[in-house]
């Protein structure tokens, strides 16, 4: 099983839309084919982005399906905690601790649709790639 963190973005997609590949990475979680890491932080930006209805007008799910598909992921992430902060210094502040939390998961990949945001950061890790959702599904 694979080992991924999942940034929020994609999280969000998936309850947009009724397909697409953010939907079937979190279906690929949900059945186990994929480990996906969580820290404290993150899941405080899960639930911060849930809680903005008006991202979800054109869901195709209800507020309460939601919540449930939302605590399924919860339920299949593998908590981890951060004793070290590596602090990356991307350019979008808010991105760092998905990057502390795959190194400390020691996970090599974060699903992103924000690829951008993770270039250029002051300190590198070689092993991690950022890859879109759709490209985590060609790999297989």
């Amino acid at each position: 099983m694979n080992g991924l963190v999942i940034d929020t973005n994609v999280f969000v997609s998936a309850l947009r839309s009724a397909d697409g590949a953010s939907r079937a990475v979190i279906r690929r979680c949900l059945q186990g084919q994929c480990a996906p890491y969580m820290s404290l932080a993150l899941f405080a930006e899960y639930r911060d982005v849930m809680g903005r209805e008006h991202l979800f007008v054109k869901s195709p799910l209800t507020a309460d399906e939601r919540q449930e598909l939302f605590h399924a992921f919860i339920a299949v992430c593998k908590l981890t905690e951060i004793y070290y902060l590596w602090h990356p210094n991307l350019r979008d502040e808010a991105d760092n601790h998905v990057v502390e939390l795959a190194v400390a998961a020691g996970v090599g990949v974060i699903v992103t649709y924000n690829r951008a945001d993770f270039v250029g950061a002051e300190l590198h890790f070689p092993e991690l790639r950022i890859l879109t959702p759709a490209d985590l599904l060609k790999e297989g």
